[in-house]
């Protein structure tokens, strides 16, 4: 690494650049974690409606549809964890190539322009979000693997001595378990999300301050303002009503 090359990764406006990227992603991880526990949000209410799914699936002997919908939730993760595997490849490609790559790109007088090694250490970013996302969707998999387990040792809803209040507690678990599957899910989302902001940074470093602060707003209206979460909400009301 030469000294040039060092001295833009030392440069002010890149680490400024990396804190809001990183603050942004932690911080609102943070934020939504701790604010889901204490108001009602688009996991809260997933959740009710996962403790209200498995109560029923208990009172029930044919859960082929409870299968069937544990195995889409199951694909969903699946699907998302392939494509993470094919765009790593995609960015060791751009890495092996950073030459003809940078010569292309330094054509375009809208992006900006980088060193060799800048752009190699943009790609080894990428590829770690990716990384993670893929870990993390596979989690997902496996949890929606354990569920489906969960689902399948069920007691029948004729089996005799099983007491009311063990039928609510496994409920309560299988409810947790699938929650949890579709948190890790949610991560995953969020990992591409900040990697589509971070990938503004060949534009320039204010796109990717911008572009991080634009999906922190739209993940907190999707979680916490959006219509789906109201209409939601309304319906678990309707819920508890009928409950």
């Amino acid at each position: 690494m030469d000294n040039q090359s060092l001295y833009d990764l030392l440069d002010p406006m890149a680490i400024w650049t990396l804190v809001v990227f990183v603050g942004c992603w932690w911080g609102y991880a943070f934020y939504a974690l701790h604010y889901s526990k204490r108001r009602t949000c688009l996991v809260s209410v997933l959740h009710q409606f996962r403790l209200a799914w498995m109560s029923r699936l208990l009172r029930r002997d044919n859960r082929i549809a409870d299968a069937s919908v544990m195995a889409n939730l199951e694909r969903s993760s699946l699907f998302f964890a392939s494509s993470s595997l094919l765009i790593i490849a995609g960015l060791f490609t751009a890495f092996s190539y950073s030459e003809q790559a940078l010569s292309i790109i330094n054509e375009f007088y809208f992006l900006a322009p980088m060193s060799q090694t800048e752009w190699e250490l943009k790609i080894i970013v990428l590829v770690l979000i990716f990384v993670y996302a893929f870990f993390t969707f596979t989690w997902s998999v496996r949890q929606y693997n354990f569920c489906s387990v969960l689902v399948g040792s069920a007691p029948l809803a004729t089996e005799r001595g099983i007491e009311e209040s063990e039928r609510e507690l496994y409920a309560m678990h299988m409810a947790k378990i699938c929650s949890l599957a579709a948190n890790q899910f949610n991560y995953g989302l969020r990992a591409y999300y900040f990697a589509m902001a971070f990938s503004a940074w060949f534009l320039g470093p204010y796109f990717c301050m911008a572009s991080s602060i634009m999906v922190v707003a739209v993940l907190y209206r999707r979680e916490f303002r959006s219509k789906t979460f109201k209409t939601l909400s309304r319906g678990l009301v309707i819920k508890s009503h009928a409950s």
